[in-house]
């Protein structure tokens, strides 16, 4: 990605030096020559089968379940619903496995043996709405992680219980859910030249045992490895239906190039003939990953036959402090506000999924680079045709093109020709859409269109209607907050909640406690897809925002030797749960307990003082308090209301709060523990109004208004520091928490152009209008540090590319937890 956000810097500076040398802006090239493109309905091709996205692989819907209507019902009609989104064809969903698998854990139908609940997990309510709006979408699960007690602990085990007989077992609760599963996959992103030919070919026998022979089986969601293993292996080559790679193009690539060059030699999966996918594609932001994707959608096909592109995640469902925060289709993570913005990438999605259907037929010879270009510069187009020949559509992309050019279009073939539709999305725009152009009718047997660069094309025989409605506006989720857990059927997921490891649902409460409570249910550590050292169970809720605030939560420990964590000023969670920055107040059994911080390595320190062992131990099956206070850098822990620790640490300013076990290394922290009762109650805001400087943690260098101007439009940089009117900043906070900041020396504040929410954009000056994208979160970080979130999008303040160079942008990013998106605010009179 890194490269990506360079040659944008670049682009962008090239074009502002030759405004200011010239005096006048670049202005678009003269349309080039065009292109004839013979759409003929006898081309040979491939069966086309789909675009789709993933529900799986981190938790990355979670939060979409608790989004209140009608965000939420509009949400998935941007989703699934034909002719008004993304209209995805395919959904392609994770079967739980009770395990981290990138930025969260799906609960499994079976967090013990024999203890099956088909209802477990919210993929089933995902796969619902879908169908709901689109009885055609198809079905595609996968597995990322599994419970711990199949194969001995060995994914690719065949002794029963095996890992295939709980996917026999999850397609027997799917049947139940009245879903027909079109298409199943084996264990993501893993494959075993040595044992995965015989499990693969179990499955298939399986499936047909178990009456599933129509569903399909993908193989191996890795890389082209398995084609090189079938082209030497019938039995396997029968077993496996379609094959299925990732990241043909690259992993969160340009996608220019989708040849077989990229993730191993796909000459052999070519020469298999199979239907060839991109089973997981994208891992970019909503918004930044659109122009990518417009080149992997049509090139994916051109440059290696693949016929299908699904791109992860579906939605960016997540809590903020998690490491794909932005990544999907649309960003979704604030449930209680019901904001949601609707991402460039639907709409790229949908120039070629509202224009065709799985069934439909590739036409090899009507499809292609623009002018013939090898260099792939100008362009490409792909063409499809319904399979009776009644309609057709062709897709063009202009990504790289630095020009407008014509293309000049027959259709020959038995398809139909009159008048033709076209839709286009412009990605240079602020507030990309898709939006019909003006009809194409034939002259002399020829339509002509010009394409305009940064653009997609679709010209059709069909019709739709794009949706156009919009989300409500962010906030701070409000305290106080509480739940007792008690009103929720068993098997749910406490509202706003999101498991991290292990699996966190409602069950009947022990101690004598009557009704429900939360519990955690995994009692074996399951077969991992992450790798790292600590993977105890623990799930979090909240605002990443929350600072000062005490949280309370009722726990009863069910097993010897268990212990219970309340966690508190969740921050920064590291790629693939391989860390955690938060606060945790832990009891076991035996009366033990300690407040500690954890860190981005897992590591646990005991803050000074802060361990002992109550004087009555509290066993098992009996109900205990446990609270954490935070107030600045003051932090007091209580257990069943007597205070056992009152310090002061600054390492973490703000976060959410959480519920977990303790690991230890021979459970993991894999046991039942009972919660009820959480409540958390707000403390003393601190007032942030008045005048700083504001310093780059990483860099030293002072947020600046460049070359001291003062106009509308004045780009924002980091610059040594000095004491000039134009660093120096006047924080003023309005009635929802969120801050004008506004330069001393302009009377202008910081600004995100024309509301634009695409990553990389840099700040600048602007008259003050009470715009969501002049209002900031400006939030305690760690070490005394800040971090100033935008209200428009969700996005921190960041110095582009972590640069530590004087006059570099400070532009708007996703969070990603490192110190060139945290600030020092040193206040000056």
């Amino acid at each position: 990605m890194g490269d990506r956000r360079c040659w944008t810097a670049v682009l962008a500076v090239v074009g502002l030096c030759l405004a200011l040398v010239t005096g006048v802006a670049p202005t678009r090239a003269h349309a080039a020559t065009g292109t004839p493109i013979s759409v003929d309905g006898n081309s040979q091709g491939r069966t086309f089968d789909g675009v789709g996205a993933i529900s799986g692989g981190g938790g990355n819907t979670r939060l979409l379940v608790d989004y209140p209507e009608p965000q939420r019902s509009q949400i998935l009609d941007y989703l699934f619903k034909p002719g008004y989104g993304a209209s995805l064809h395919m959904l392609k969903v994770e079967i739980g496995g009770d395990t981290n698998t990138t930025d969260g854990a799906e609960s499994s139908i079976e967090h013990s043996p024999g203890s099956i609940n088909c209802d477990n997990g919210y993929e089933w309510w995902l796969m619902q709405q879908a169908k709901q709006r689109n009885p055609n979408i198809k079905l595609y699960a996968l597995a990322w992680g599994a419970p711990g007690f199949l194969g001995g602990h060995d994914f690719w085990s065949t002794s029963s219980p095996s890992t295939v007989d709980y996917l026999m077992t999850w397609l027997d609760c799917a049947k139940k859910h009245n879903f027909t599963i079109d298409y199943l996959g084996g264990w993501n992103e893993r494959y075993d030249s040595e044992k995965s030919p015989a499990w693969y070919e179990a499955l298939h026998a399986a499936l047909v045992q178990h009456g599933y022979a129509s569903t399909k089986v993908v193989g191996a969601d890795n890389n082209w490895q398995n084609a090189d293993d079938i082209a030497s292996n019938s039995e396997l080559s029968k077993a496996v239906d379609i094959l299925g790679t990732h990241y043909p193009c690259g992993y969160r690539s340009d996608q220019k190039d989708c040849s077989s060059t990229h993730n191993g030699s796909n000459g052999a999966a070519q020469a298999s003939g199979k239907q060839l996918w991109a089973s997981e594609n994208g891992s970019d932001d909503a918004d930044y990953g659109a122009v990518a994707m417009a080149r992997g959608i049509n090139r994916g096909y051109l440059d290696g036959k693949m016929t299908a592109y699904i791109n992860w995640p579906i939605v960016a469902s997540i809590s903020p402090n998690l490491d794909f925060n932005g990544v999907g289709l649309i960003q979704a993570n604030q449930p209680w506000s019901g904001a949601y913005n609707v991402g460039r990438s639907t709409w790229t999605m949908a120039q070629t999924s509202q224009f065709t259907s799985p069934g439909w037929k590739y036409l090899d010879n009507s499809g292609g680079y623009l002018a013939g270009g090898t260099d792939k510069s100008k362009g490409s187009y792909v063409s499809y045709a319904a399979p009776d020949k009644s309609a057709w559509s062709t897709v063009f992309e202009t990504m790289d093109a630095t020009a407008d050019q014509t293309v000049s279009l027959s259709v020959t073939g038995g398809l139909p020709s009159g008048t033709l539709h076209v839709w286009t999305t412009d990605l240079s725009d602020d507030h990309p859409r898709m939006v019909a152009a003006p009809d194409l009718t034939a002259t002399g047997g020829t339509y002509q269109l010009t394409l305009k660069a940064k653009h997609l094309y679709t010209t059709t025989t069909t019709g739709q209607a794009p949706g156009t409605v919009t989300g409500p506006q962010r906030t701070i989720q409000k305290l106080p907050y509480s739940d007792t857990f008690s009103g929720y059927h068993t098997g749910s997921e406490a509202k706003y909640f999101a498991s991290m490891n292990g699996a966190f649902e409602a069950a009947p409460c022990g101690g004598g406690r009557s009704g429900q409570c939360l519990r955690q249910m995994t009692t074996t550590t399951p077969i991992q897809w992450t790798g790292e050292s600590r993977n105890q169970p623990y799930t979090t809720m909240g605002d990443v925002n929350w600072s000062n605030y005490t949280v309370s939560a009722d726990v009863l420990l069910e097993k010897s030797g268990a212990g219970a964590d309340l966690l508190g000023r969740v921050g920064w969670q590291k790629k693939n749960n391989n860390g955690l920055n938060a606060y945790h107040l832990t009891l076991d059994t035996a009366g033990n307990w300690a407040l500690q911080k954890s860190d981005q390595a897992w590591n646990f320190t005991t803050l000074p003082g802060a361990s002992g062992k109550l004087e009555k131990a509290p066993g098992t099956n009996t109900w205990h308090r446990l609270s954490l206070t935070f107030q600045g850098s003051t932090i007091t822990a209580k257990i069943d209301g007597t205070q056992v620790a009152s310090l002061t640490d600054s390492s973490y300013g703000a976060g959410q709060i959480g519920l977990g076990t303790v690991w230890d290394s021979d459970t993991h922290g894999y046991y039942g523990v009972q919660y009820s009762n959480l409540s958390v109650t707000p403390g003393t805001t601190t007032n942030l109004n008045g005048t700083y400087k504001i310093v780059n943690v990483n860099s030293g260098l002072a947020l600046d208004a460049q070359h001291e101007d003062t106009a509308k439009g004045t780009p924002i940089i980091q610059y040594p520091c000095k004491d000039q009117s134009n660093q120096k900043w006047t924080l003023t906070a309005n009635e929802d928490g969120y801050y004008t900041i506004t330069g001393v020396g302009s009377n202008k504040v910081l600004d995100v152009s024309k509301k634009t929410t695409l990553p990389e954009t840099q700040l600048q000056l602007w008259d003050g209008n009470d715009g969501t994208n002049q209002q900031w979160a400006v939030t305690p970080s760690t070490d005394g540090a800040f971090t100033i979130e935008s209200r428009n999008s969700g996005h921190l303040v960041d110095v582009f590319h972590g640069s530590k160079d004087e006059k570099a942008p400070v532009i708007q990013w996703n969070p990603n937890g490192d110190s060139n998106q945290r600030w020092k605010l040193e206040k000056v009179g």
